[in-house]
């Protein structure tokens, strides 16, 4: 769709956008599954690889290295269906979070221009706000499901909950209300600078990248890669911290990892990580996000050009 000279955020109506944000989140996220489950894994592992001491009291919990090992300890002893454990919960928070993503970013969007009239903001800092407001919208009303993504990825062969059903209901009575939404404030401050600096950074990088003559028209795929890997390097702590906080509660000791520390609050989360695994300690699985993030991003971002497009020309949607 770059080659149009338009804009993401000025493209389509509102039906069009949450449709196909909603199909780019689908086949973003079965895609990205596996290493999504590998991810969390190893942002929950809190021995360190190199210090054998660590390793004395981990009452059985496994010791995963690198991103390929790790896929192949889990599909020897769990089964190849162990790498889309979460898959759906995580897959209705994907395409919830994608459409009301897209369509947050463009109400948001056109409301600056509205207030702002003649005197528009530059385009970066509009695109920054609109992106900051709609990952905390989408973050906050999809958040429940994220939280139960990773209770079921961080699962072993002992299962915490036996079906989705069976989570929710377990958790309402167990923890209340606020247990979906252990580890909210570092989803939203995770979520806020994400967003912000990816889609400033992609729709600076969108017509000039898509202007260049890749196979498949990929310069939109192209431009989500390189926005996503800078997006996430950025604010990778906060993602980790709040896969930690997730985990919390009366079945913390029954994850694969069956020695996660108790943690309360983003920055006291935050200084007992760097006082027991050091600044390593929050980047634990920053490689394979950045694997996972890029072709997420890519696989998102061309899905929801092409559908729009299609939507677009078609009329099947207005």
């Amino acid at each position: 769709m770059s080659p149009s000279g338009g804009h993401l955020k000025d493209e389509g109506s509102k039906t069009q956008v949450v449709v196909a944000g909603a199909i780019a989140g689908l086949i973003a996220r079965f895609v990205i599954a596996p290493l999504d489950v590998v991810k969390i894994r190893l942002q929950l592992q809190t021995h360190s690889l190199s210090d054998p001491l660590s390793q004395r009291d981990l009452k059985g919990s496994p010791v995963y290295k690198g991103t390929l090992p790790t896929i192949k300890r889990i599909f020897r002893e769990e089964g190849l269906t162990a790498l889309w454990k979460g898959n759906i919960p995580a897959e209705l928070m994907y395409v919830s979070y994608s459409g009301i993503q897209f369509v947050t970013y463009r109400s948001v969007t056109l409301a600056l221009q509205k207030t702002f009239g003649e005197k528009r903001i530059p385009a970066a800092a509009e695109s920054f706000v609109a992106g900051a407001s709609a990952g905390a919208v989408a973050t906050t009303a999809t958040y429940p499901l994220d939280l139960l993504r990773t209770r079921f990825a961080a699962q072993g062969t002992e299962k915490v909950y036996a079906s989705l059903a069976a989570s929710i209901r377990d958790i309402a009575k167990s923890e209340g209300p606020k247990g979906f939404f252990q580890g909210l404030g570092a989803g939203v401050g995770q979520i806020i600078p994400y967003m912000g600096i990816f889609f400033a950074t992609y729709e600076t990088l969108r017509l000039p990248v898509g202007s260049i003559h890749l196979p498949f028209g990929s310069g939109d795929a192209a431009a989500g890669v390189i926005a996503s890997v800078i997006a996430k390097t950025g604010v990778f702590p906060f993602d980790l911290i709040r896969k930690r906080l997730q985990v919390q509660g009366p079945t913390r000791s029954k994850y694969v990892h069956k020695n996660i520390p108790a943690y309360k609050g983003v920055f006291r989360t935050m200084r007992d990580i760097l006082k027991a695994e050091g600044p390593r300690g929050l980047y634990r699985g920053l490689t394979v996000s950045l694997f996972k993030a890029a072709p997420a991003s890519a696989v998102t971002m061309w899905t929801y050009e092409r559908v729009l497009r299609i939507l677009l020309d078609s009329e099947i949607v207005e």
